[in-house]
């Protein structure tokens, strides 16, 4: 087991204390701050090595039959759900039959074209937060949750315009997903989480096996910055072993994803400081004091620096700089007026319309009434065994087995930033084959790009937080477009796509 530099276990205890009050994205916050505390505290047991397939589940996936599963998945109208013309499906795929462990799955398929368009997956990260909070019902999906908790409004940029979406909410214990095992809640770690999300998937397309040939892509945000290509090296393992296409796998999309412990870290306070949010003073303390190298310990002065940036961050969103904050945590008797742009408020109301029992039934969600509501970001997941420090070496191992890899940062994002994830790039020393040009979207900048040789793709997204769809639906939705069409990105204010 790899042990963490003693100047990271500083830090990272230190970027806990920040960003606790209580705003939007603070649960994601938490939940990511929480496992850098364990993972780099004194006596971590946590295991940062390099990531490599789950040893007691490398053999044959636990595939079942799934005669009938499809049908009853289907579900007629969500409770409050204005009308959609695509067919919408919902329900558990068991992950161990012994144990009692069971995912729960959401899936769109796409508005047209659907026997043709892609498959692709949604995760979100934290790790233990929904893709069903958070990717379906803030960011990609057909549908977003009104002020008043019960009803739904459309989302004009959802990606199954693009490609049938799937959500898994992973691992067990988060959302609706469970076990009936209550040590598997002890168990979770990045191994455990890929190799039972590749069950998942092996199950899943036995219940849909119209998707088994279908082209596959994988896309998440934040840890799933590690989530993702960990179940494509997964994947990719199974082909190979079995000497054929399992699984059709053609990339994987990552944003403002957590990819490299010393870079991220770095990255983050570096833009704090470039971005007017901590002082020159500060800034410079951090740069003198508080060495990120794996050999020195901190001073006093970098604590006291560390510090200065928790009061400078206590009340401001971190996922997105510039955006409103929630003020008033209440639901509304009738729907506030709606917009493009995220809500600020949006976790409650999904907190809310997701415990709802009506609703829980027409998802076929919750069926076996858990002790615990509903939550965005899992509160019974106790333990994470392994993360880590750096998952490059994965993104190298995707590329160099012929998968696109498209990396994308929403450029106001404070936790994750475009600062960090332009550090990680450069410590993969890929060849430039485009160099960084602005990409454009009905005539605007929609953000700018790199093309790297061997199938990497970087794009930022322009005033987009951590949750680049949430803030910049077009703009995500043209990316995810070009990214399963294979296109490079628009370089002239005449092509608008």
């Amino acid at each position: 087991m790899s042990k963490p530099s003693s100047s990271l276990v500083h830090l990272s205890i230190l970027i806990v204390t920040l960003f606790v009050a209580e705003i939007h994205g603070s649960k994601q916050i938490k939940a990511l701050n929480k496992l850098q505390k364990s993972k780099y505290s004194t006596n971590s047991q946590i295991d940062t090595s390099h990531f490599k397939i789950h040893e007691n589940i490398a053999l044959d996936p636990m595939v079942h039959s799934q005669d009938g599963m499809k049908e009853k998945d289907k579900i007629e109208k969500l409770p409050g759900q204005p009308n959609v013309k695509f067919s919408q499906y919902g329900g558990y795929v068991t992950i161990d039959k012994i144990a009692g462990s069971a995912f729960y799955y959401y899936f769109v398929e796409a508005h047209h074209s659907k026997e043709t368009l892609p498959l692709l997956l949604w995760l979100n990260g934290g790790p233990g937060c929904s893709s069903l909070a958070y990717g379906a019902m803030q960011e990609v999906g057909p549908f977003r949750v009104n002020s008043d908790g019960k009803t739904l409004y459309k989302n004009n940029y959802s990606w199954n315009y693009a490609a049938n979406v799937l959500f898994l909410e992973s691992p067990a214990g988060v959302g609706f997903s469970y076990s009936n095992k209550s040590s598997d809640y002890d168990t979770s770690g990045d191994r455990r989480t890929a190799a039972d999300n590749y069950i998942f998937l092996m199950n899943w397309l036995e219940r849909f096996p119209e998707y088994k040939n279908r082209d596959f892509y994988i896309a998440g945000e934040s840890y799933a910055g590690h989530y993702v290509p960990q179940l494509a090296h997964n994947i990719l393992h199974h082909n190979k072993k079995a000497n054929r296409t399992i699984i059709n796998l053609k990339g994987i999309m990552i944003g403002n994803a957590v990819i490299n412990d010393d870079t991220d870290e770095q990255g983050m306070y570096d833009f704090l400081a470039t971005h007017a949010i901590i002082s020159d003073q500060t800034a410079y303390n951090i740069k003198k004091f508080c060495n990120f190298s794996s050999t020195s310990n901190q001073t006093t002065e970098c604590s006291d620096a560390a510090s200065e940036v928790d009061k400078n961050t206590l009340f401001l969103d971190i996922y997105n700089i510039y955006a409103p904050v929630c003020t008033n945590h209440s639901l509304t008797n009738r729907p506030k007026k709606v917009s493009d742009v995220l809500d600020p408020c949006s976790d409650d109301y999904i907190q809310a319309y997701f415990n709802r029992g009506d609703v829980q039934e027409a998802l076929h969600a919750n069926v076996t009434k858990l002790e615990h509501d509903w939550e965005a970001c899992s509160t019974i997941i106790s333990n994470w065994g392994d993360s880590p420090t750096t998952i490059i070496p994965l993104l190298h191992e995707l590329l160099n087995n012929g998968l696109r890899v498209w990396i994308f940062s929403g450029d106001i994002d404070g936790r994750v930033p475009v600062t960090g994830t332009k550090y990680s790039l450069k410590k993969m020393k890929l060849p430039i084959e485009t160099t960084w040009y602005p990409w454009f979207i009905k005539g605007e900048i929609g953000g700018y790009a790199e093309v790297y040789k061997g199938g990497l793709t970087f794009a930022t997204v322009r005033e987009a937080g951590h949750q680049v769809p949430s803030y910049q639906p077009a703009r995500a939705l043209s990316l995810i477009m070009h990214f399963l069409n294979g296109t490079p990105l628009p370089i002239t204010q005449r092509l608008y796509n």
